[in-house]
């Protein structure tokens, strides 16, 4: 046991410790170089995002891009674990069951972050090493680059908790090549490591241990342009050997992929893999028998539309689907099944996909009128 001074030192040096903490903030913004570099630092909630961050970081990249002595951001996460796994769900279920304003306010400002990010002018880096999960996808995926690592893991997992792959998931993930997009979001599959990179959401390929050194070359580069930063990545991105042997995990199925998720509705998919009747068939089944009925109808038209969209309209046509599912069930629901209870069996109203019907999903996307977010 510790002697009484000690154990008092011990407690002085920790609320030493846990002031400077909150105090540092839970996002870090530096400029080192030619750099401005934002650090998510909430590590025990792995880094998800909160509206305090959002506050913080969008004045920050505008400020950044009009700087003629910035010329690239660079965003990380600390920790270890991961980028960002996600927006502060709890946060958003609690107001929104007491129909408080953080319920409109999170969604809308998160998404002009996310246009902020996919119309900046200045080189976007994100360091994508660890979890990247829903919000953190919207943190990263719209920069110019997006590097990952062995220890990314990339997944949409929305459809499980009654919500969608917002944060302009129904711009990027139709444009992923084949129906990979349509897959990842209606099923939440987890891409890991280089697969991340073959699927078309990294850009660039490095060893989590080569990432201060790649940050440190960055910070270094004498008013670099576009090309100048993809160089440097391209020679990080050349000498990373780990899987670069390994196959795409989702190679032997794409075939399939492309086939059973093209069809034009959700009933018609769950038809076609019923049919195909492959193990692959049906373990996508009994997973997409897991999610919202209600969920996966608004998923798939929001990325058959979302297609052709630009990113703008994309994100003003999922700010109505997120109020359309904070007015609903099956958020709450979903919310409840996995992340407070964790039983992991959510009751879905409406239960089947065939009880969703079309007059209710067309209802999603209906314009707000005044309340509609105007980027």
């Amino acid at each position: 046991r510790l002697k009484p001074f000690n154990r008092l030192q011990v407690i002085l040096q920790h609320l030493k410790m846990s002031k400077h903490t909150d105090s540092a903030g839970e996002v870090l913004l530096e400029k080192r170089g030619g750099a401005g570099i934002i650090t998510l630092n909430r590590p025990k909630a792995l880094n998800a995002l909160n509206l305090p961050m959002i506050r913080q970081i969008y004045p920050q990249i505008k400020t950044w891009e009009k700087d003629p002595e910035t010329f690239l951001i660079i965003i990380k996460g600390t920790g270890g674990k991961a980028f960002c796994a996600g927006g502060d769900i709890r946060a958003i279920t609690d107001a929104g069951k007491i129909g408080d304003r953080l319920a409109q306010d999170f969604f809308r400002e998160e998404y002009m972050l996310n246009n902020a990010i996919g119309t900046c002018k200045k080189p976007y880096v994100a360091l994508i090493d660890g979890i990247t999960m829903g919000g953190g996808v919207g943190l990263s995926v719209h920069g110019h680059f997006r590097v990952a690592t062995e220890k990314t893991l990339f997944a949409m997992p929305e459809t499980a908790i009654g919500l969608f792959p917002d944060v302009g998931g129904g711009y990027f993930l139709p444009r992923l090549s084949g129906k990979i997009g349509y897959y990842l979001a209606l099923t939440g599959f987890r891409l890991k490591g280089r697969d991340v990179l073959k699927a078309g959401i990294a850009t660039h390929f490095v060893e989590s241990e080569q990432l201060p050194a790649l940050e440190k070359d960055l910070i270094a580069l004498k008013s670099p342009s576009t090309e100048n930063i993809a160089d440097l990545l391209n020679s990080y991105h050349a000498k990373s050997k780990i899987d670069q042997e390994k196959d795409f995990v989702l190679e032997e199925h794409m075939e399939k992929i492309n086939s059973l998720f093209s069809a034009n509705s959700m009933e018609e998919i769950v038809k076609k893999l019923k049919q195909d009747g492959s193990p692959f068939a049906v373990k996508q089944l009994e997973t997409i028998n897991k999610m919202s009925p209600t969920s996966l109808k608004m998923t798939l038209r929001q990325l058959r539309e979302g297609a052709s969209m630009s990113l703008q309209d994309v994100l003003t046509m999922e700010y109505r689907l997120s109020q359309a599912c904070m007015r609903g069930h099956d958020f709450y629901e979903g919310v409840r099944a996995v992340l407070i209870d964790k039983d992991q069996s959510p009751r879905w109203k409406p239960a089947a996909l065939e009880e969703v019907s079309d007059e209710f999903v067309n209802d999603c996307f209906k314009p707000l009128g005044n309340n509609d977010l105007k980027l």
